[in-house]
């Protein structure tokens, strides 16, 4: 056996292996990878470009530039009165998967349990296990919109559990939490001592009330690993540029792994993330409206045509159930494909509470939209 037995258990992402289905076919409408369909604001690209006819093309810092860790410390601190040091308790990343990635390497030892959400983002179990630790499915519930509550957390911590992993808003399913309920969540890691992985790359796309960084909580900010990044606010997603904040000795510990891996992100895409937090706010709500009015449309329609859909408090998500066509989430996403040409992603993707559901991503234009549900429409009516 050539292959290392721990990825060799560990399977395909559930969005990648389905949409190797929709490459070379002609006129599907996909509303399944999780990418914004706006281009990179121009004032972001002219600084990249500028860049390199500077000639900036060197390896950085492994923590990253010196001037984008300390705009990022001046960011968080304007909007959050969160104070993280850009010397010490900063580390630009490669995206936020790697700092996910690196967050879980840093703490965990071999057989540390770590608390994850099930349904959630694809990487944060496999990624677990990479990292030596036994994941601990949390169930969430379709009755509490997928939210993770206290009881239900409480109900499965045992001895050993180290950590917990904390995304909100939340993929797939764009729930979210108020002041008042991480509130209520954060006195559970305290009482039980957790490490909280918190990944708030969605964070600029809360709808209906203030996002709350965990980490400015009372107790949090010490056992909190705060992750945040460009992706998705800022239209950024190949630039790849995440960071990490948190406590000095685990940004450290991330540090020196990152350090014999990724070494650094790339100089252009940091200079970029420069730009986007010095002038892209204008853009960011701009962009940030339009989510809000296809997110009204999305879940409006699907309810109309018989799909129940929540409404989501944040992301660019909704996570509709299918389970009244009787068929399973991956069978109706491929006859979906098939039929209709509309790519969405099976719900079992995100683990076995996603069973019944499929995620949207409204990331895309009203009219690909409007044309989608119609053809979602024409397929219940005729494969009810």
């Amino acid at each position: 056996m050539k292959i290392s037995k721990l990825v060799e258990k560990i399977k395909p992402s559930g969005i990648r292996e389905f949409f190797d289905l929709v490459i070379g076919m002609k006129d599907v409408i996909s509303l399944g990878v999780g990418e914004p369909d706006f281009v990179t604001p121009w004032n972001i690209c002219e600084s990249a470009i500028f860049s390199l006819e500077k000639g900036y093309t060197s390896y950085t810092s492994n923590k990253g530039l010196y001037e984008l860790r300390l705009a990022i410390s001046r960011y968080l601190n304007n909007k959050f009165s969160l104070s993280y040091s850009p010397d010490r308790n900063i580390l630009v990343t490669t995206g936020v998967s790697e700092a996910v990635d690196l967050a879980l390497r840093a703490i965990l030892n071999r057989g540390d349990k770590i608390l994850v959400s099930d349904p959630s983002y694809v990487s944060y179990d496999p990624v677990s296990e990479l990292a030596g630790g036994k994941v601990i499915l949390v169930k969430t519930n379709e009755s509490d919109n997928f939210k993770l509550t206290p009881e239900l957390i409480k109900r499965h911590i045992s001895k050993g559990v180290k950590a917990i992993v904390l995304n909100y808003p939340a993929n797939p399913t764009g729930v979210s939490y108020s002041r008042k309920e991480l509130l209520a969540l954060s006195k559970i890691f305290i009482d039980n001592d957790l490490i909280v992985i918190s990944d708030e790359i969605y964070d600029e796309l809360t709808y209906d009330f203030p996002h709350t960084p965990l980490a400015t909580l009372p107790g949090m900010k010490q056992r909190t690993i705060y992750l945040n990044g460009f992706s998705k606010a800022f239209a950024m997603t190949g630039w790849r540029v995440g960071y990490a904040c948190g406590p000095e000795e685990i940004i450290s510990a991330m540090t020196k792994i990152h350090q014999y891996t990724m070494l650094c992100s790339p100089i252009m895409g940091q200079l970029g993330a420069i730009e986007a937090l010095r002038g892209s706010a204008k853009s960011v709500l701009e962009m940030k409206r339009e989510y809000k009015r296809r997110r009204e449309f999305i879940v409006s329609k699907l309810n109309e045509i018989g799909l129940c859909c929540a409404m989501p408090e944040g992301t660019f998500y909704v996570f509709p159930s299918i389970k009244k066509t009787g068929m399973n989430s991956a069978d109706f996403a491929k006859k979906l494909l098939y039929k209709e040409k509309v790519a969405v992603v099976p719900g079992t993707a995100f683990g076995s509470q996603g069973e019944g559901h499929i995620r949207i991503a409204y990331a895309s234009s009203m009219d690909n939209l409007k044309e989608a549900t119609q053809r979602i429409e024409h397929f219940l009516k005729n494969n009810a």
